[in-house]
């Protein structure tokens, strides 16, 4: 009797040491697909990132990262860069893996072939991006712009989206622009070279210590001008990687998630991580709308791998209009458009925070 109660002992004893490794499964594993093992996963990977209130500066911030690819052994890199116009000079050079940057941007790509698809909408533009002038300078509206200097960053959203606004008050060839980054922007506007500018957060809101907004990218919306901040990985990347690009999807939907439940401790974890104040940050993240995942897959948006959504007319008619003004050569076709937003890896992110 006592040989039979240790044995069965031994054998529960075994069952449950079984049963814990089992579920012990690091990360790294979850990884492994296919034919892509452990040992040939990448040991870090880079991306590019934006100094802008978004749901990457939160997951970064907050290490979300760190809890699903550092733990893991991954290290992230993060690279910051103004506009998605230097993101993109990395891409061609294979130099990073992900990208944030405007969706105007993102068309650039794929005109110019680089071998990348759009995988998320980090937040569509509202008041967060604006045509700033400065007090005092007697302009109200869009038309007192006629013979001024205007500064933008050029193939941004807020070029595409000052282009149309100057358009529609038919003085878009009554006007001078000058293509500058967003810091530089600031500085010219302190020494009173610019009395307008076209720009984001937080640049937007050191110009706007001094000046006043005359329209917005929300306005601009509201006329059929969407514009979006968005995130680009390398298809190469994607294809030897998938569950790795889905589960950085996962990151980005849980730092949305944290503003989406909580608005001031998202604003206040952003304002740590820009280092600006927490009134400013909520301020500044109240002028965009964040999706959930599961918004993003609507037909609004990007749709599902069965059904491309509208989002892919909004960047054919972006590039129809970037090509008009010649900023790209030539516009993509719609097909290609449909083949470039890519919702797959955000329907696995889903998969992997429900469990």
């Amino acid at each position: 009797m006592i040989k039979l109660r240790n044995i069965l002992t031994l054998i529960i004893v075994l069952a449950l040491t079984v049963f814990s490794l089992s579920g012990c499964v690091s990360k790294v594993d979850a990884f492994a697909h296919d034919n892509v093992s452990q040992e040939s996963l990448p040991k870090e990977i880079n991306i590019g990132i934006l100094r802008v209130p978004n749901d990457e500066n939160i997951a970064i911030r907050q290490s979300i990262f760190d809890k699903y690819f550092t733990e893991s052994g991954i290290k992230c890199n993060f690279i910051v860069f103004d506009s998605g116009v230097d993101a993109n000079k990395a891409f061609a050079s294979e130099s990073i893996d992900f990208a944030t940057m405007g969706n105007t941007n993102a068309i650039v790509a794929l005109s110019r072939g680089l071998d990348v698809e759009l995988i998320w909408i980090h937040e569509v533009l509202g008041d967060i991006e604006a045509l700033a002038v400065k007090n005092g300078s007697n302009i109200n509206k869009v038309e007192d712009l006629a013979g001024k200097k205007i500064a933008t960053p050029f193939a941004s959203t807020s070029h595409y989206s000052l282009l149309n606004a100057l358009k529609i008050a038919g003085i878009e060839d009554k006007v001078q622009l000058l293509d500058m980054q967003t810091a530089d922007i600031v500085a010219a506007w302190e020494r009173g070279d610019i009395e307008a500018a076209y720009t984001w957060q937080p640049s937007l809101g050191e110009l706007l210590k001094t000046g006043k907004t005359i329209i917005t990218s929300e306005d601009m919306a509201n006329q059929g001008y969407v514009t979006a901040n968005v995130e680009l990985v390398r298809k190469e990347f994607a294809r030897k990687y998938p569950d790795m690009v889905a589960t950085f999807i996962a990151c980005l939907a849980e730092g949305g998630e944290i503003y989406r439940q909580n608005p001031e401790e998202g604003a206040k974890i952003v304002a740590e991580e820009l280092q600006i104040a927490p009134e400013d940050a909520l301020e500044q993240m109240k002028g965009a709308i964040w999706l959930s995942p599961e918004e993003q897959l609507k037909q609004d948006y990007l749709g599902t791998s069965d059904s491309v959504g509208n989002f892919a007319t909004i960047m054919k008619d972006t590039a129809d209009f970037l090509e008009m003004q010649r900023f790209i050569n030539e516009a993509p076709a719609q097909e290609a458009f449909n083949e470039f937003l890519n919702s797959e890896y955000i329907e696995k992110a889903i998969n992997i925070l429900n469990k």
